[in-house]
C-alpha cells in the first residue's frame, strides 16, 4: 500500500461522493471495498469513546458512512467483565480492511483484526 501524509483535509482532497467515513455507529454495513472510494479511518482520535460523535461529524460533512460487519459475522463472547466494543483502533481497522482486500473474506479479516479483548468471536467458533 502506498501512503502519503498531508496536513490537508480529506474534504479538500477528494469529492464528497467518493468518501466513506467508517464509524461503528453507522446503520450501513460495509459489504465490500470499492477501489474508487476513499475510506476515512480514525477521522476522530480520542482516548474516550463518545457515542455517535463520528457519525454526527460525517453527517455534518454530508458524507457516506459505513461500519465494519462485526455484528454480521461475530457474536458477543461471554467474559467476566461483560465487555463488548465495536470501537477499534486505527491499526485494527486498517488490518481488517487490508486482510479483507487480500482474501475477500470478512470472517478471516475480522478474526485477524478484532482482538479477543473486544469481547467478540466469530459465529462459527462461538460454541467451541
Amino acid at each position: 500500500f502506498q501512503m502519503e501524509t498531508t496536513p490537508k483535509s480529506y474534504l479538500d482532497l477528494f469529492p464528497l461522493d467518493a468518501i466513506v467515513y467508517l464509524t461503528p455507529d453507522s446503520e450501513n454495513v460495509l459489504e465490500d471495498i470499492d477501489p474508487n472510494k476513499v475510506y476515512v479511518l480514525g477521522g476522530l482520535v480520542d482516548e474516550s469513546i463518545h457515542k455517535q460523535l463520528t457519525l454526527r461529524r460525517a453527517r455534518e460533512q454530508s458524507l457516506q458512512t459505513a461500519r465494519l460487519p462485526i455484528r454480521e459475522y461475530m457474536v458477543k463472547a461471554p467474559n467476566p467483565r461483560n465487555y463488548h466494543s465495536e470501537t477499534l483502533a486505527i491499526n485494527q481497522v486498517f488490518d481488517i480492511l487490508s486482510t479483507y482486500y487480500e482474501t475477500q473474506s470478512w470472517p478471516e479479516a475480522l478474526k485477524a483484526g478484532v482482538s479477543s479483548g473486544k469481547g467478540y468471536v466469530l459465529r462459527e467458533t462461538a460454541g467451541q
